[in-house]
């Protein structure tokens, strides 16, 4: 028995539970309040992926008439065959039965349906040493066959990782999602409901918390929110995350209140402490809110009354991820693409470095909410600590940080904080690239496990880069982007269209730009997205400011993406499909001879770009002015050393001879006796197992201590040799 009960409804992600939930268990650990947590996504999924459960499928869509097209006559005419593997294949996304690799990458054990159609190149996708990838992707295909089949037969709002979608987006009024709820509950209803009653019985909460993150998991938590009304009158019920927190900031219907008895906004801890509080141990005091809807006369009332201050980010406690089913969520990989297969595939367990955002000027962003406006940041010890505690729970040293941008100061803490401990972590995680992302940064980042890092390029114009206060050009994303391919890290860049008062001439040189970061290599995946106006914006706030003309609706209900009219009267959905057919080509390597009217059918101006725009904001020389405060790593080994003695025309010199062996090569350099003594003691405090780092103007006075002209040292060819192999200016 628990108080409370953390639950995150379907659907969200099926390789790794979202973290909200996880989060919160964490801190309410620390305050001693009892709390279970479900993901009703995962459980759903693994019911309804069964071979017991399809087979009634089947069944259903033959007796009800509701095959319709071909592709799923095919799947049903083949239904035996999509039936027998099926456990299985769902064992081996799990990553419970690795050997079926070999049966699922034969070209006739998985029956294909029209989602083969559209099969990528293996070869190019996978290599041919890619086995277990290879078969994950057709493995996915195979389900996603079967979810056609779901989508068109049995239930048209299903989707792996979103249900009924459509009723949460740009949802002014409750209306729709309100007929929804009064109508029977699906197949796909009476999974979840039957699961959530199985943990009712066994939990016995007061308090039921539901994680809203997405519109593709609102109509879910609604439904349950109903079946806890109707068979549990005495549970109370909040519903928060991400969903609640952007769009429900508005909220005035008073029958969203027949299903849940709470709606919290922004971060979650002290509201639900509260809660608690006022549920679960109440007092004859009057309870206080933070942050917290509810129903008060038969009127919707926002309650902020409690004199209590949010908790600092050190002391919400490590997320805790136990009573979640982790050794069975699915890894899946939609398509070949390195980067979208991370959001997908493996289990990552998630932290946040800071909460909020350094930057937090993007005019196109939320800024204006605190989960962006309010900018705090973790130590890095707190956080390895919360590392290392998450890796004896899980049993998984894969880390997501799920940062609105991680500030690269404390990339640099955190990665030599890993260092430092001999950490053994792969990590990734979002940024803005800018110009603190040096060369050196990025091979200590690397070191440290950071194996991809995924940002914003937007709009590839320095005119609209500018408008939407960025803080970057063109020429210096290309020259970050470089520096952390050198550095063996994969970029991932999301990319935007249709911004207020761009041009048609700005949209193809955009194309034009990405076309050159990925001929170039200094790129390796993307996504283009087409700008979305919302609510909270700062364009959103002063739509005249740039060129739109907003349609704002009467909001009961959900209030975050508003419709808009651009003064340039461009249609710029209609560059979609070329922008994205076009990156598909780029991605794989390919189509960059093409004129990029060779994209489009229809007629576009021809961009006024050099095409050799990217390769010359490449070209940079050298900067030999150096921070005295930038700190000096070595994250080589010690040397092999050898003393040699040479006489020349009567002069006797006495040299060190120095091998070093990196993880790949060996190298030899050759000091005078001094130095190199002076380099071998140096070598060893630079490393970053040191608790006490070196900075320049340290070096350089602890060098001119016994030798002189210390810049024609740092700056000759030995050292540079060492700089490219380890020696890092940070």
């Amino acid at each position: 028995m628990k108080d409370l009960l953390l639950l995150t409804p379907p659907f969200t992600q099926l390789n790794t539970p979202y973290p909200a939930t996880a989060y919160l268990k964490g801190f309410l650990n620390t305050k001693n309040i009892s709390a279970y947590q479900i993901d009703l996504g995962i459980e759903v999924i693994l019911e309804l992926f069964s071979e017991e459960v399809f087979r009634e499928l089947f069944k259903i869509a033959f007796e009800t008439d509701s095959i319709q097209s071909e592709n799923c006559e095919r799947i049903y005419a083949l239904k035996e065959v999509y039936l027998q593997p099926l456990d299985e294949v769902v064992r081996f996304l799990q990553g419970k039965n690795h050997t079926l690799a070999r049966q699922i990458c034969t070209d006739t054990f998985l029956p294909r349906a029209s989602r083969f159609d559209q099969l990528d190149d293996m070869d190019w996708a996978f290599g041919s040493m890619g086995m277990q990838d290879k078969a994950k992707h057709l493995a996915t295909l195979y389900l996603e066959d079967l979810s056609d089949f779901i989508i068109e037969c049995i239930d048209d709002n299903f989707g792996f990782s979103r249900y009924a979608e459509r009723l949460g987006q740009s949802a002014n009024s409750f209306d729709e999602l309100y007929e929804e709820l009064q109508e029977e509950t699906t197949l796909i209803d009476a999974i979840t409901l039957q699961i959530l009653e199985e943990y009712l019985q066994k939990i016995h909460p007061k308090l039921v918390c539901l994680s809203v993150p997405f519109p593709g998991n609102l109509y879910s938590a609604f439904r349950c929110g109903q079946y806890i009304k109707a068979n549990y009158p005495h549970i109370k019920i909040a519903m928060g995350g991400g969903f609640p927190n952007t769009e429900l900031r508005s909220i005035s219907d008073e029958r969203v209140f027949e299903f849940l008895d709470y709606i919290t906004l922004d971060d979650g801890e002290l509201p639900i402490e509260l809660l608690v509080e006022a549920v679960c141990n109440p007092t004859s005091e009057k309870p206080t809110f933070k942050r917290t809807f509810l129903l008060e006369n038969e009127k919707v009332v926002y309650k902020d009354d409690t004199p209590r201050s949010d908790y600092k980010q050190s002391d919400l406690g490590t997320p805790d991820y136990s009573d979640l089913l982790l050794e069975d969520y699915i890894s899946v990989i939609e398509i070949a693409n390195p980067m979208h297969s991370l959001w997908s595939d493996g289990r990552w367990n998630k932290l946040t470095m800071a909460h909020g955002c350094y930057w937090g000027k993007c005019t196109f962003c939320d800024i204006s909410l605190d989960y962006i406006k309010i900018y705090e940041p973790i130590a890095a010890k707190i956080l390895v600590d919360r590392m290392e505690q998450l890796i004896a729970q899980t049993g998984e040293n894969g880390f997501h940080f799920v940062d609105e941008a991680a500030p690269p100061a404390l990339m640099k803490s955190l990665a030599l904080e890993i260092i430092k401990r001999k950490l053994t972590v792969t990590w990734w995680t979002n940024i803005r690239f800018e110009k603190n992302f040096t060369k050196d940064l990025c091979v200590l980042l690397k070191a440290s496990g950071c194996i991809a890092i995924s940002g914003g390029l937007e709009v590839a114009s320095d005119r609209l880069l500018k408008l939407i206060d960025k803080g970057v050009t063109v020429a210096q994303v290309a020259q970050v982007t470089r520096n952390l391919t050198e550095a063996n890290i994969m970029v991932h860049s999301y990319l935007m269209y249709g911004y207020p008062t761009q041009t048609v001439q700005e949209t193809v040189d955009s194309l034009e730009m990405v076309r050159q970061l990925f001929e170039l290599g200094i790129i390796q995946s993307g996504f283009w997205h087409q700008f979305a106006l919302t609510a909270h914006s700062p364009v959103g706030l002063n739509p005249s400011e740039y060129g739109i003309t907003p349609n704002y609706q009467n909001i009961t209900f959900a209030n975050n993406d508003v419709n808009f009219k651009d003064h340039t009267g461009i249609d710029h959905s209609k560059f979609s499909f070329g922008l994205k057919k076009s990156l598909f080509n780029f991605m794989h390597g390919i189509g960059f001879e093409l004129p990029l009217q060779e994209w489009f059918d229809f007629k576009i101006p021809k961009t006024q770009i050099s095409p050799d725009f990217i390769n010359k904001s490449l070209d940079i020389q050298p900067n030999f002015s150096i921070k005295p405060t930038a700190k000096i790593v070595w994250l080589g080994g010690m040397p092999l050393v050898a003393e040699q003695v040479k006489t020349k025309r009567g002069v006797t010199r006495h040299q060190l001879e120095m091998t070093f062996h990196t993880a790949t090569e060996t190298f030899q350099l050759t000091f005078e006796k001094e130095i190199g003594d002076w380099l071998l003691e140096i070598l060893d405090q630079l490393m970053p197992t040191n608790e006490k780092q070196v900075s320049f103007s340290q070096l350089k006075q602890n060098f001119e201590t016994d030798f002189e002209d210390f810049e024609l040292f740092w700056f000759s060819k030995p050292i540079e040799v060492l700089k490219s192999n380890g020696l890092l200016t940070l």
